[in-house]
């Protein structure tokens, strides 16, 4: 099957356009995006008059939107970085969001003459709209792809707002037909969506998160106030400036109050509370606009998350950093972890025996002795050649977690996943979930991880279940985690994911075996499950 086109430099007229874009093969997506591509390189060659442009960028609006939908699960919720293909995946998707931003500025740019008058300004807006969403778009890609933001990208998305803010179209109303479950926008509202996205902080998020973040700020924008700023006015820490390249900045490195806006979220902050207080009725997400496709307790600390971020007390906070310097070892995956926290190779305990009068605070107290298997020296050495911690760089630390970034290569990484990290001057690893991850441009990593609370001490791990046969009767590494009243934390299990059910007892060993009960998921990621649980 032909995956191409011929190369052609120009398109003449509506019809050649329409049978080109006729002809794009849907049921492909691959050959879809090559065929794509030539349209919009032709467009943006293209002298055409400036309805014919239009109509041609509408019909492209959704085959682009299938094809992308379909080249995405190529490679969105996969660890960082990208293998080649699905990085291949990803800059089609990027490609065919940028260029047909720049095909509707180009329109723009075709019939500014026209827009003198006044008739032709909800034209106008619509073209601009086009612009922001398409642009817009091209960032919200890189954030569920977990990639840095590339330069240029928010000075365009200003650059949009700006024309229409100046042509006074930004508040006109019009009809929404890229979004699936709201029918009118408008410029502004569209512009502050994105910034929105920004702000909630898309990098710390789960993919599953992240759209629905997309989904109520599309919802929830028109009632965000975006003001200029008069001179002398008090400003918040953060605004945005219509002349950097990033979604907000703090007001104190602002030099041209012109290119200044302020958000004003005082409706929003009121909708998020009467929200709050629906779900804690139990009113169902669906009845009050948050989607069908999520749950009460999901909505509820989503909420509770954006009431901050969606704040300028919170962006205050989200840009504070408090530098450091040192190096951090990381290793990843329940097998090698144990190896790293116990400081030898896990075996099966040999005919391990329920002690019903010993106690588990015995149990935890005695939990650096050593037992009658020790792996010989040889071994050991051997051991330690095969499981290599990666190396990271420490940008900033807190009470109960690390910044790191990597230049080199090394192992690639899921948001939410399970890490045993070490100082280097301090040879006990502790456990930690990535929470905020980014590829930079560069290729290397950045990340945020928040370390679970208390020394993790290396166990042995089994279900009990009679239903039980095979591999699954079998101890498997598991994590064992102390009580840590300062910190309001319970003694809880770090299991591999999938384990838990509400009740379950599992055989549990460290010096002697013991029988659990689990009790409930105090936090989870796509490899592991912390969960409580009694003693049997």
């Amino acid at each position: 099957m032909n995956t191409s086109l011929p190369k052609i430099t120009q398109i003449p007229d509506f019809q050649t356009g329409s049978e080109l874009i006729d002809g794009v093969p849907l049921a492909d997506p691959i050959a879809a995006t090559n065929e794509i591509n030539l349209i919009l390189d032709s467009l943006l060659a293209a002298t055409l008059e400036h309805q014919v442009y239009f109509e041609l960028l509408e019909r492209l609006c959704l085959p682009i939107t299938f094809v992308t939908e379909k080249l995405t699960k190529c490679y969105l919720n996969k660890p960082v970085p990208l293998d080649e293909e699905e990085d291949a995946f990803f800059q089609r998707v990027e490609l065919l969001w940028i260029k047909m931003a720049q095909a509707y500025t180009r329109c723009v740019e075709l019939g500014m003459p026209e827009f003198e008058d006044s008739s032709r300004l909800e034209h106008l807006a619509i073209l601009l709209y086009r612009c922001i969403h398409f642009t817009g778009m091209a960032i919200i890609e890189h954030y569920r792809a977990r990639r840095e933001v590339p330069w240029g990208l928010w000075l365009d998305l200003h650059s949009h707002y700006r024309t229409a803010e100046e042509k006074r179209v930004d508040k006109l109303p019009l009809p929404n037909i890229l979004e699936e479950h709201t029918e009118q926008t408008h410029c502004a509202a569209a512009y502050l969506a994105f910034v929105l996205c920004e702000m909630a902080g898309s990098y710390s998020l789960s993919l599953r998160d992240q759209k629905l973040v997309r989904r109520w700020a599309i919802d929830w924008a028109p009632t965000i106030g975006l003001h200029a700023v008069a001179a002398g006015q008090p400003l918040p820490a953060f605004v945005i400036d219509l002349l950097q390249d990033v979604a907000l900045r703090s007001s104190q490195e602002c030099m041209r109050i012109d290119q200044i806006r302020r958000l004003d979220t005082t409706l929003l902050a009121d909708h998020i509370v009467q929200i709050r207080q629906k779900l804690r009725q139990r009113i169902p997400p669906s009845q009050i606009g948050l989607g069908e496709d999520c749950t009460r307790h999901q909505c509820a600390s989503l909420l509770s998350l954006l009431s901050r971020q969606w704040s300028q007390a919170r962006a205050a906070r989200k840009f504070r950093r408090h530098a450091t310097s040192g190096l951090v070892r990381i290793s990843t995956g329940f097998e090698e972890m144990y190896y790293f926290i116990s400081g030898k190779e896990f075996r099966q305990p040999e005919h391990p025996r329920l002690s019903p009068g010993s106690s588990f605070d015995d149990v935890f107290a005695l939990r650096f002795q050593g037992t009658q298997q020790q792996t010989p020296q040889f071994q050991q050495e051997k051991l330690a050649a095969s499981y290599k911690a990666d190396v990271w760089e420490m940008v900033d630390q807190s009470a109960n977690g690390f910044r790191l970034i990597r230049h080199v290569d090394g192992r690639r990484i899921a948001h939410g996943q399970l890490l045993a990290l070490s100082p280097q001057d301090n040879a006990r690893y502790l456990l930690a979930q990535v929470t905020w991850l980014m590829q930079a441009s560069n290729g290397g990593l950045i990340a945020g991880l928040r370390v679970l609370p208390g020394l993790p001490q290396a166990i042995s791990a089994r279900s009990s279940a009679a239903s039980e046969i095979g591999p699954k009767k079998q101890y498997q590494r598991a994590f064992l985690l102390p009580a840590l009243p300062t910190a309001e934390a319970e003694e809880s299990l770090v299991l591999p994911s999938g384990w838990f059910r509400p009740e379950l007892v599992i055989d549990i060993y460290t010096d002697s075996a013991k029988c659990a009960k689990l009790k409930k998921v105090l936090e989870s990621g796509p490899d592991f499950e912390r969960v409580s649980f009694d003693l049997e």
